[in-house]
């Protein structure tokens, strides 16, 4: 079987490396096509230039974007509705738009907690399915494009053991026993994707986003981790749904 070709969406700028850097330089290097659509930030802006580099270090083409606002940044789209805010039907179609141009085979988002909560995760993964199953229909927005049914959905995530695990070495503390924790059960997952040949690739796209390792938050804290503890963190991700006929990665 050739590999298969996907296309991951995310919310911002930056998610792409973090989430899914590894699939994405692994799938590259194996010659599959890949691309990411990214649902906010706008042309001309520092957070984009830095996605295009990002990329470009994955080998996934140029960036493809929405056109919204981030809901915590105004200035990530001038004039445009923040992504949660926009109707629904508009953001759909035009990841339906995308699809159809791109034609993956796969499509990866995130799962349905968004990976850990954020309101653009969230609304990116509700956004993503209804977009799949549209995709396929050539009654729905007809003037997107011929249309394309992908082959499978994967949603990246993180086993609940391994958020418990690395929350010490993030937070420096064990997480509390009313903290709402990211991820699904262990055995909820589907795929477990080795990238650590691809780590320095996936970090090096991380660096990328030079804006947001300015900012903190979460680039700060992994910035702030031994190399040894980093590469550990980064080097497996993780994925529920998709197809057992199109082997992701086992």
């Amino acid at each position: 079987m050739t590999e298969p070709s996907l296309l991951c969406v995310h919310a911002h700028p930056d998610d792409e490396a973090l989430w899914t850097g590894g699939t994405l330089a692994r799938f590259a290097d194996a010659g599959a096509r890949t691309g990411v659509v990214t649902c906010t930030w706008t042309e001309g802006t520092r957070r984009v230039a830095e996605l295009a580099r990002s990329l470009e270090i994955l080998g996934a083409g140029e960036p493809r974007l929405l056109g919204y606002a981030d809901g915590n940044a105004g200035l990530s789209a001038p004039g445009a509705a923040r992504f949660v805010d926009a109707p629904l039907d508009e953001a759909v179609g035009r990841l339906v738009g995308h699809i159809r141009d791109f034609r993956p085979d796969v499509v990866i988002t995130y799962d349905g907690y968004g990976g850990y909560g954020h309101p653009d995760h969230v609304h990116t993964h509700r956004v993503t399915l209804a977009a799949v199953e549209a995709a396929g229909y050539d009654q729905l927005y007809p003037a997107a494009g011929p249309p394309w049914r992908p082959g499978a959905l994967y949603l990246v995530t993180l086993p609940r053991s391994i958020v418990r695990s690395a929350w010490q070495d993030l937070f420096g503390t064990a997480p509390g026993g009313d903290q709402t924790l990211p991820g699904i059960p262990d055995d909820e997952v589907t795929a477990t994707v080795d990238v650590q040949p691809w780590v320095e690739r996936k970090w090096a796209a991380v660096r990328a986003h030079e804006s947001e390792i300015e900012r903190g938050a979460s680039m700060g804290l992994l910035t702030a981790l031994p190399e040894a503890t980093r590469d550990r963190l980064l080097a497996t991700e993780w994925y529920t749904g998709g197809d057992p006929k199109l082997s992701l990665l086992v």
